[in-house]
C-alpha cells in the first residue's frame, strides 16, 4: 500500500484550494484530501516536476475543456510515450496520488499485456491508501475488463475473497453494469447474472466501503433488470440474515418501487 488517506480537511470547490496547498500539490508533494483538490491541480504543472520533458507536449494534448478522466487518461498516454512501460515502477511510487493514478493509466495503455498481467501489476494501486487512486485504478482498467468479460469474471472472483476490503471493492466497482465515469458494459446490463461470482461473496461482507458497491452494482443493474435484482435481493434475504445482506440489498432497490 502506497500511502495512508490524507488526514487534514480539504477545499470543496477546486476554487477554495489555499494558493499554499496547490503549491505543494503541483509539486507532487502533498497528496489531495478531495476531489476538488484533484481538480484544481494544473497537469503541466505536476508533469514539470515528474517529466520535464513531457510538459510542453502535456500543455498540447489538454484541450481547455477536457474533463478529468480523460486529461488522466492523456497523462498516462504520454508519460507511457516518454518513460516506457518501465515508467510504471516509479510513477506507481509516487508520492502525489495524481501521479500514481497516472500510472494506472500508462499501465492501461500499455500493448501487449494479458488481463491478468494488468491485473497483477493494478493490484497495489487497487489497495493504495489513498481514495483517488483506487478510483482511477478501477477506471483505468474497465476499458480491458469490459473487452474480456468473462476472463476478467474469472480472475476477479479471486480477488472478492482476498482479505482487503480495497481489493474485493475493486472487483465490483470495475464490474458495474453502468459505473461512474465509465462506459456501460452491455453484456451486464443485459444478463446481470454474469456478475453473480463476483457479488455471491460479497453479499454479506463486513465492510461498508464494499456493501456500497455491491449495493450500487445491484442498483445499476436494476435500470435494465428489475426482475432480476429483486429475485436475487428476495433469494439472498431468505439465506441470509446478516444485516449487511439487509443494507445491501435495501440500498441496492433503492430506486425500484416495491
Amino acid at each position: 500500500m502506497a500511502s495512508t488517506a490524507p488526514a487534514r480537511k480539504g477545499a470543496n470547490r477546486p476554487a477554495d484550494v489555499p494558493a499554499d496547498i496547490l503549491a505543494e500539490l503541483q509539486a507532487g508533494r502533498l497528496e489531495t484530501a478531495t476531489l476538488a483538490e484533484g481538480l484544481a491541480i494544473d497537469f503541466v504543472a505536476l508533469m514539470r516536476v515528474v517529466a520535464p520533458e513531457a510538459a510542453n507536449e502535456m500543455a498540447a494534448r489538454l484541450g481547455p475543456t477536457a474533463g478529468i478522466t480523460r486529461r488522466m487518461a492523456a497523462a498516462g498516454d504520454l508519460l507511457l510515450e516518454r518513460l516506457g512501460p518501465a515508467g510504471f515502477d516509479r510513477l506507481a511510487a509516487h508520492r502525489s496520488d495524481t501521479v500514481r493514478g497516472w500510472a494506472a493509466y500508462l499501465l492501461a495503455g500499455t500493448p501487449g499485456l494479458a488481463l491478468h498481467e494488468r491485473l497483477r501489476l493494478i493490484c497495489p494501486l487497487a489497495d493504495d491508501g489513498h481514495f483517488g487512486v483506487r478510483e482511477w485504478a478501477w477506471l483505468a482498467l474497465r476499458p480491458h475488463i469490459a473487452a474480456d468479460l468473462d476472463g476478467a469474471i474469472a480472475a476477479l472472483a479471486g480477488w472478492v475473497r482476498e482479505p482487503s476490503p480495497n481489493l474485493r471493492r475493486f472487483a465490483i466497482e470495475s464490474t458495474r453494469p453502468r459505473g461512474v465515469w465509465c462506459a456501460h458494459i452491455a453484456a451486464l446490463k443485459r444478463e446481470p447474472a454474469l456478475g453473480l461470482p463476483l457479488l455471491e461473496p460479497v453479499r454479506a461482507d463486513p465492510a461498508r466501503y464494499v456493501q456500497d458497491s455491491a449495493a450500487n452494482w445491484l442498483n445499476d443493474a436494476a435500470k435494465s433488470r428489475p426482475d432480476w435484482v429483486r429475485a436475487t435481493c428476495a433469494r439472498w434475504r431468505s439465506e441470509s440474515d446478516s444485516p449487511a445482506t439487509a443494507r445491501i440489498c435495501a440500498r441496492g432497490l433503492r430506486g425500484l418501487k416495491e
